[in-house]
């Protein structure tokens, strides 16, 4: 197979591998000549169009044609424009789903924590409330991983950012709720928080943000009240490590994952491979009791009715309407193209427009039911799948998703990419060529489902990879030491 045709109501197919121009391919048993060379992972038309024609991808019009196209004429982002327009009214039109996935017993090697969470990773983590203390945060984490070398703890990491200070309005409670949401992540064994002492992002207030907790393993630094904040750091560290070395992983059931479903760096094999990849994967943990979210609002839009008729009732569906229509108002506000979508490294592996993107991303959430809609910072409250405000930069988003409990962030690419949030951020490669020339990116390869696998044989192997690494095996970003933070930004800075 050279070419697929994904859906019956498709007029284009995408190429499997660099197809050249006249060559004859085969699909649903009509013979085509190619117009021009094709490359691997972009679409052709099955069918001659008309300027203004829709054109057709996973069975929904993608956009329309700025001029005519022959059959086996290359269809790429000069050829086609959008038909997405601004904000929307939408109606309410629910889609019963009907999954048949059986119970599994399956299990993973977790942290319990108190008040009935699980960890993954039993780590310490020094999050400042300001960024005027990176520097020392820093340091404090290079100087205890020296001392311990790590025993007993899974990793000792500093999370510096530019925030906490000079922030007004939601910047400000944003910058509060996404470092609140670290501190109390389940990953975290212990956290040392730092302040400076004259930042808006008071340590006093921030304590009471956090609520109750427990003071072994949670503690707190001002290093404008203390004499030599190196030392007391220190001593504060230790103390808190003396408690989290002494953790030990305990049998834990699959359905208390929380997982954050996350793309960037999509081509033309996102949506058939590593998406749907994922979609299946999401359904199945869904069904052992677990949780998926998915994020990324622009790239919602143009697939979001998808979404919207999958609401388990009319108050998410009003919920999700809102989700879509504010974060286009936040574009509309700043003056800035709603659709200005995607990027020069999504068309140059093969998406020309945002629906085309949109119907390809929305597939990593599979056909569950959507049970709930967190706004930026909240966190997951009902099990199930849920949508989370959030735009779509990577590291913004994968933040997000871990701030909102997630235990790691599953991140499909065509393109490759080396970061990673404060949670382990698996890399899934949409092709082969891909995971084969960076493996250390690359940690688990989708391409395969275009070559000699089935989807149901891939997330067989992919639902066991997925319990090692929630058992402790290290995904790349882990393994190279690559974790930060990013916090939204919307307004100005005094």
């Amino acid at each position: 197979m050279n070419a697929l045709k994904i859906n019956p109501a498709d007029n284009v197919a995408v190429a499997i591998e660099e197809l050249a121009q006249g060559e004859l391919v085969t699909v649903d048993g009509v013979e085509f000549e190619l117009q021009e060379s094709i490359p691997a992972g972009h679409k052709f038309a099955l069918t001659a169009m008309e300027e203004g024609d829709k054109v057709v991808k996973y069975g929904y019009p993608i956009g329309r044609t700025l001029a005519p196209i022959r059959a086996g004429e290359w269809i790429n982002e000069k050829k086609i424009r959008t038909n997405l327009e601004g904000v929307l009214d939408y109606e309410y039109h629910p889609q019963p789903v009907e999954l048949e996935i059986p119970m599994r017993n399956l299990h993973f090697q977790g942290y319990k924590r108190a008040g009935g969470e699980v960890g993954i990773r039993n780590e310490i983590w020094i999050v400042p409330t300001v960024g005027c203390v990176n520097g020392t945060a820093n340091s404090l984490a290079e100087q205890l991983r020296r001392e311990t070398r790590l025993e007993g703890v899974d990793a000792i990491v500093a999370y510096p950012h530019n925030y906490g200070c000079s922030q007004l309005g939601d910047d400000h409670e944003n910058t509060r709720r996404i470092l609140r949401d670290m501190v109390l992540h389940p990953n975290a064994g212990g956290v040392l928080v730092i302040g400076l002492g004259c930042e808006n992002n008071q340590v006093s207030a921030f304590r009471e943000l956090l609520g109750a907790v427990d003071p072994r393993r949670i503690k707190f630094m001002e290093t404008q009240k203390v004499e030599d904040e190196y030392e007391t750091g220190m001593a504060l560290l230790r103390e808190i490590y003396e408690v989290v070395s002494g953790d030990v992983r305990e049998e834990v059931p699959i359905g208390e994952l929380k997982i954050g479903l996350k793309c960037g760096g999509s081509d033309g094999f996102s949506g058939i491979t590593a998406n749907p990849l994922l979609g299946v994967f999401s359904d199945f943990l869904i069904a052992q009791g677990g949780s998926t979210v998915l994020t990324e609002v622009p790239e919602m839009f143009g697939a979001e009715t998808i979404l919207m008729n999958r609401c388990v009732n009319r108050n998410m569906f009003d919920k999700t309407v809102f989700l879509i229509n504010d974060f286009k108002d936040y574009f509309i506000r700043n003056n800035q193209p709603v659709y200005e979508n995607p990027s020069p490294g999504n068309k140059a592996g093969g998406i020309s427009t945002l629906e085309e993107k949109s119907l390809g991303c929305t597939q990593k959430c599979g056909k569950s039911l959507v049970k709930d809609v967190l706004m930026y910072g909240e966190r997951i409250t009902t099990r199930g799948l849920n949508l989370l405000s959030a735009p779509g930069n990577d590291l913004v988003a994968a933040t997000a998703l871990a701030s909102s409990g997630c235990h790691m962030v599953l991140f499909t690419t065509g393109r490759g990419t080396p970061f990673g949030t404060y949670v382990p951020t698996m890399k899934i490669s949409t092709n082969t060529p891909l995971f084969e020339k960076k493996p250390g990116w690359i940690d688990f390869n989708a391409g395969t489902i275009v070559q000699n696998e089935s989807i149901d044989e891939v997330n067989e192997r992919f639902i066991e990879y997925v319990l090692r690494v929630a058992g402790g095996e290290l995904v790349n970003n882990e393994k190279k030491n690559y974790r930060e933070i990013a916090i939204f930004k919307t307004g100005v800075t005094l």
